[in-house]
């Protein structure tokens, strides 16, 4: 009842508004939050019962032992040259954190001495300066991490060592840690060193609430941005300004960056599976392809739609994109807990085969799927896991068949987020215009 009335309340202002002439205010971006001030990089406030489930989860497989994680480093500014060059935790360190903190240690140990500690370098108010607020060893990183043992980053070797004595130790062995000296150190002095990452990758298989709600936004805010890529189209557009307006669409809903290098491929690109150049000027006629995903809260989304610049599909591109849209639909229902990646894989190609035709010439459409249906998406938009393992509820996969044409210059793509539920599945991108219909009224609307 109260609900209903500060909804009744909320109109009756608005109308007064209005009837004076006062713009309304605006609505927040889709992705906006309430910043922490505390909490370094975007601030946003750590989901402690979240990530304590997951400390407890890796105890709980690795029995007996103790794990060492670190964080990413600082940037070197005058150095790293990066896409996008801001600071991004690495995805090991964040899964069992949310932090986005420097230069950071985090030790769990496991057995009868059970216990996490994390290490933080001090704080140094003037280089605070030049690289903004941090995080340090004090009762403030206790309270907004959950961890109650938080320590200096100089105590971590002693700490360490008195923990060791006959404890397997299991560190990420990755591209992002091989250069990190105390590792190195670790893994040549003859100790029991373990890869943690196996472990680490098969528990970010299966998300928790608060990794779909993160890939939610994501989602959301990448739906935004291809409607938003869609209205601005037109022929003569160079596929950099469409590019332009999907990633305005990004940032103007909050998105933190972009998840990979947006694909706007037109006419002969769109056969171009990675094309990311985005420099050709387009066509009438021509159909564009745009692969691209937001970023937000560290989980990104991967989404693709195929739409033609002028707005309205030949017969060709249509008969083409009916085909690879069914195809996406037959796979989808063949979503469910048990299935396999390998499996639905078939299911898209024998579907696509089976209603062929003689739509791609002497060949069956399915020749020209020349890449996998299916991945893992999380906070790597090829995310983590083994792909023998069959889908549970919780996983979130891409489904995305296409078709290629080289010699018509005529390539579809479509690509969709897809959470697996105790039922079946959800698709998590369909607000983004999908039908030929569909897209065809949303471009007529310009």
């Amino acid at each position: 009842m109260r609900s209903a009335i500060l909804v009744a309340f909320a109109a009756a202002l608005a109308d007064v508004a209005l009837a004076q002439g006062r713009p309304l205010p605006a609505a927040p971006p889709l992705g906006a939050w309430t910043p922490v001030p505390e909490l370094p990089g975007m601030g946003r406030s750590v989901d402690t019962a979240s990530v304590g489930a997951r400390r407890r989860g890796l105890l709980a497989r690795i029995g007996r032992g103790v794990v060492l994680i670190p964080a990413a480093h600082e940037r070197e500014l005058e150095r790293d040259f990066l896409q996008d060059n801001d600071f991004r935790q690495s995805n090991t360190f964040f899964y069992f954190t949310e932090l986005e903190t420097q230069d950071a240690w985090l030790l769990l140990v496991g057995g009868d001495a059970a216990g996490t500690a994390l290490f933080l370098p001090p704080r140094n108010p003037s280089q605070e300066r030049w690289t903004g607020m941090r995080l340090g060893p004090d009762s403030t990183a206790v309270r907004l991490t959950g961890i109650a043992r938080v320590l200096p980053t100089d105590s971590l070797d002693q700490v360490l060592s008195a923990t060791l004595s006959h404890a397997p130790l299991y560190v990420p062995l990755d591209q992002t840690t091989r250069d990190e000296p105390r590792l190195r150190d670790l893994v040549f002095a003859g100790r029991d060193v373990r890869n943690l990452r196996p472990i680490a990758d098969s528990m970010r298989l299966v998300k928790d609430a608060d990794e779909i709600a993160r890939l939610r936004k994501a989602i959301d805010i990448s739906v935004l941005g291809h409607i938003a890529a869609m209205q601005a189209a037109r022929p003569g557009m160079w596929e950099y300004e469409i590019e332009a307006a999907l990633e305005a669409g990004f940032r103007r809903n909050g998105a933190d960056r972009v998840g990979y290098p947006s694909i706007v491929g037109s006419g002969p690109n769109t056969t171009t599976l990675h094309y990311d150049v985005n420099r050709r000027q387009t066509k009438d006629g021509d159909l564009v392809v745009v692969d691209a995903g937001a970023e937000w809260g560290q989980y990104t989304a991967d989404v693709t739609r195929t739409f033609p610049v002028n707005g309205k599909f030949t017969p060709r591109q249509k008969a083409i994109y009916d085909l690879v849209l069914a195809t996406q639909q037959a796979a989808f229902e063949a979503t469910r807990p048990g299935t396999s990646v390998a499996q639905l894989n078939r299911v898209a190609r024998d579907y696509m085969r089976a209603h062929s035709g003689t739509l791609c010439g002497d060949q069956t459409c399915d020749a020209y799927f020349i890449h996998g249906l299916s991945h893992w998406l999380g906070m790597d938009v090829h995310d983590v896991g083994d792909y023998g393992t069959p889908l549970q509820p919780g996983m979130v996969v891409t489904i995305e068949p296409g078709i290629y044409l080289p010699q018509e210059a005529l390539g579809v793509r479509i690509e969709d987020d897809v959470l697996v539920t105790a039922t079946g599945a959800e698709w998590l991108s369909a607000k983004a215009p999908k039908t030929t219909a569909e897209i065809e009224r949303l471009m007529g609307r310009r």
